[in-house]
């Protein structure tokens, strides 16, 4: 709560500076009470609207106002606690590392450093405008476009402000219906919230965590796999993620999460930045350290060069005593001539013992001086060891996480080729096993219609036979018809009127394919058993 009003001071003192106010942030920390429903996002959208038109540069600038904002908040959040607010070098290559590598771009080290090297010439470090004409400029994101920049800045502001460890689509089960359901999962220090998509517009519920929940993998089951569960005190959930790296991932984060939730811990982006201050409070510190001592060496060569010149003076005052005394001497030169040559040994002598005291001291401040130059000498040697020491970690991050990242890549190359052939396999032999059911069906087709074609040629055959034996029984009724005629006209002729009585009809009259009376009812039943006999046969 302590860190959360420390940026809330520093987005007022944004906001009182714009309004021409008090620009010493006189707001204390007692007086400014957070609730625990406060939303500081748009608390620092408001103090952004009041200070944002009057400092933000008019120059046209690669990110859009909202990306100008997330940085304004993002700045707060590292800069550092006094006034007026900035943020130093150490910061400013954390802040653009992170936005680089969320780009999936190479960080430009010797560039950053030529830039600190410039920076640090001039100022302790940038304030809130100038970090966002920097990052603005494109100067560290060449080649990279501006919807790409806003993604990586939207994702360090997820991380660093919003506190958001994970993110990403999992399917849940329900706890009524049993059913699987696809949700956006969003993981906090001590919350998990799921929504229907990303863009958290829909909130379907939250999973509290505490020291006492827990995540452990489960076996596949219901079809589903990558399998794990959340359990607290009050639900279980159960999660499925896309694959193993996935579900992996997500333990791991939840499992730290609780970890730190058990050990009263800050998030991990907040204790690096808290350790970062306190490195950089420990490096001042010895600094300083450094600079006494330098002072102190400096004011006891000081006082050395003091006493050195005490003794000149004192020695030119002797020698001045001297000469005088010679001109006495020369005054009473018979009288005092022997007192005077003794006199004279006994100043040469001081004179001496003075010269050699002079070659001590002289012998002495020269050593001083030679210790100060190798104290010296070696502060540099620790500057350049600090250094070394600082380019070799960064170094070995760099090519840590290159390996990390070309060893997923390699896994994500090896599961799809996998898949893939798997699908080339399954394909085939779907297209072998409809190849062969095809073959099957052409050639029962084919012997269908061969069969149909000689049921129709052996059809026809019939119907000429049919028609022809039509012909003749059609031509022998005609013939009896009119030789019928002709007796009943001599009969009517020679006997009077007489109504012959013809013989009926044996059978029904029948109607066939081949026309009327055809056929008898006992040939159309022979002629129907003789195909239903062939039709079987070729059967």
């Amino acid at each position: 709560m302590v860190g959360l009003k420390e940026e809330l001071l520093k987005s007022i003192w944004h906001a009182f500076t714009a309004l021409d106010l008090d620009r010493s942030g006189k707001v204390s920390k007692s007086q400014l009470k957070v609730q625990g429903n406060f939303d500081k996002v748009e608390f620092n959208r408001m103090c952004w609207t009041l200070c944002a038109k009057k400092n933000l540069s008019k120059s046209p600038l690669l990110i859009s106002d909202e990306d100008a904002f997330k940085v304004w908040v993002i700045f707060n959040f590292l800069s550092e606690d006094k006034y007026p607010l900035i943020i130093v070098p150490e910061e400013i290559e954390y802040l653009l590392k992170k936005i680089t590598e969320a780009m999936g771009a190479g960080w430009q080290q010797e560039q950053f450093d030529h830039y600190k090297i410039a920076l640090n010439t001039s100022r302790e470090g940038l304030s809130a405008w100038e970090l966002i004409d920097l990052i603005g400029s494109g100067q560290f994101s060449k080649g990279m476009d501006r919807q790409t920049v806003s993604m990586a800045i939207n994702e360090v502001f997820n991380e660093l402000i919003l506190d958001v460890l994970k993110q990403g689509y999992l399917l849940k089960k329900g706890h009524k219906r049993k059913n699987w359901m696809e949700r956006w999962f969003v993981l906090k220090p001590n919350i998990i919230s799921y929504y229907v998509s990303e863009d958290l517009k829909d909130k379907k519920g939250d999973i509290i965590l505490d020291g006492n929940c827990c995540v452990e993998a489960l076996p596949d089951k219901d079809g589903k796999k990558c399998l794990f569960l959340i359990k607290c005190l009050d639900k279980t959930f159960e999660i499925s993620a896309s694959d193993k790296k996935k579900k992996q991932e997500w333990i791991q984060a939840i499992q730290s999460t609780v970890n730190l939730l058990r050990a009263g811990s800050p998030p991990p982006h907040k204790e690096a930045r808290q350790k970062r201050k306190e490195l950089r409070q420990k490096l001042l510190a010895e600094q300083e350290e450094l600079e006494r001592q330098m002072k102190e060496l400096q004011a006891a060569n000081e006082n050395k060069q003091k006493e050195l010149e005490t003794v000149r003076k004192q020695l030119e005052a002797a020698a001045a005593r001297a000469a005088e005394e010679e001109k006495k001497r020369l005054q009473t030169q018979v009288e005092l001539q022997d007192r005077f040559s003794l006199e004279l040994e006994r100043e040469k002598m001081v004179r001496q013992k003075m010269e050699e005291q002079v070659a001590q001291k002289s012998s002495e401040l020269e050593q001083y001086l030679q210790r100060v130059r190798e104290l010296e000498e070696m502060y540099k040697q620790l500057q350049e060891a600090l250094e070394d020491e600082k380019q070799a970690r960064q170094d070995e991050e760099t090519v840590r996480k290159l390996q990390a990242r070309l060893l997923e890549e390699e896994t994500a190359k090896r599961a799809e080729l996998e898949k893939w052939h798997l699908q080339q396999q399954q394909t085939i032999q779907m297209t072998e096993a409809e190849k062969q059911e095809l073959e099957n069906q052409r050639m029962m087709k084919e012997q269908a219609l061969q069969v149909a074609m000689e049921q129709l040629k052996q059809l026809e055959l019939e119907r000429k036979e049919a028609l022809e034996q039509y012909e003749e029984v059609k031509k022998k009724l005609e013939t009896a018809a009119n030789n019928t005629k002709s007796w009943k006209d001599k009969v009517a002729h020679h006997e009077g009127l007489i109504r012959l009585i013809e013989p009926g009809s044996k059978n029904p009259h029948l109607i066939t394919n081949w026309g009327p009376a055809a056929f008898t009812e006992a040939e159309l039943e022979e002629r129907q058993r003789s195909w239903k006999g062939k039709k079987a046969t070729s059967e």
